[in-house]
């Protein structure tokens, strides 16, 4: 927690608070970017079964918040999505349900969730921008996460419309950064590749990227998702989401990703990449222009130093990093 001197005008919750994302949010806070007026309260599954109303009713009487930022969620890699959508259907539904009655029923002010790209149709134009979540059914790989996220935004227009709560969600696209999960096997693609650059480098073997290096992905560095967070929890009063992510021209193939990653951790063995391997969706292109027309100068950390700070924070802490 970050404690308060003087008077305190907000109690800010942050639901899923030792994540990548709480996690950054909690460095921004310390480092400069909280206000006097502030009390931040970040909470993982350890205080709370956020599936069990009751618990969770009793954590928001308990910390008494005025605003939340809501990041809990079961989530996974590709393969966890396809073997268990029930499971994330289910889970994330309580979950969602349960923080939005309970911030409704103690008069919690502003609630930010957080959504993923992953929630719009599979089959789409591109970019894809905020007005399009709901025009068909997302990839079917992770259905049931999808849905569960797009249920976040029907029920925030619900609260809205029937008792006035402003209710609101963003929508980042791919995030990275320390205190991410790096497990190869199920975590997202970037952290994966940091750790399997590290373990290549201490055996003295290649490394072996799955697919051909040619999908493009928009990456947002969790810092820079931390700022925008709350920049959203004070600043921005639409219920409508908001996509948060770099532009369109700042996309990078999972080629180049790699090959900066190859070059932060000074990586000399051979790269290679596996074609016999799925790719994936092509491109999943965002726009970021509702954001820009708020956020004109907003500063993006460039992608090569913010993969450069990732590396260095898995290597100076593997031995408690989540892989």
């Amino acid at each position: 927690m970050t404690e308060v001197t003087g008077p305190v005008a907000k109690r800010i919750l942050v639901t899923g608070g030792t994540g990548l994302v709480g996690k950054a949010i909690e460095k921004v806070v310390a480092d400069g970017e909280g206000r006097p007026d502030e009390k931040w309260i970040f909470v993982s599954s350890r205080d709370a079964d956020l599936t069990n109303a009751a618990e969770t009713k009793a954590l928001f009487e308990l910390h008494k918040p005025t605003h939340v930022i809501h990041l809990a969620a079961m989530v996974g890699g590709l393969f966890k999505n396809i073997r268990y959508n029930l499971d994330f259907w289910r889970r994330n539904i309580h979950i969602n349900d349960n923080v939005l009655h309970s911030a409704y029923e103690t008069g919690v002010q502003k609630v930010v969730s957080c959504l993923s790209t992953c929630i719009f149709p599979d089959k789409t134009t591109y970019p894809i921008d905020e007005s399009m979540i709901h025009n068909g059914p997302p990839h079917s790989s992770n259905f049931g996460y999808s849905y569960a996220k797009r249920m976040i935004d029907i029920q925030n227009r619900g609260y809205f419309e029937q008792h006035g709560c402003r209710f609101t969600a963003v929508i980042p696209t791919n995030v990275f950064g320390p205190h991410d999960n790096f497990n190869i096997e199920d975590g997202h693609v970037l952290p994966g590749l940091i750790h399997k650059v590290y373990l290549a480098k201490q055996t003295g073997s290649a490394l072996t990227v799955w697919g051909t290096g040619k999908p493009r992905r928009q990456f947002i560095y969790s810092l820079d998702l931390a700022r925008l967070f709350l920049w959203v929890l004070r600043e921005y009063d639409e219920v409508e989401p908001i996509i948060l992510s770099v532009g369109e021209e700042d996309e990078v193939s999972i080629r180049e990703a790699a090959e900066a990653i190859v070059e932060a951790m000074d990586f000399r063995g051979e790269l290679v990449f596996d074609a016999t391997k799925a790719d994936g969706q092509f491109k999943k292109t965002a726009s970021n222009a509702k954001l820009r027309h708020y956020l004109p100068s907003f500063q993006f950390t460039p992608f090569r130093q913010a993969v450069k700070e990732t590396c260095a924070w898995f290597s100076a802490n593997y031995a408690n990093a989540r892989k």
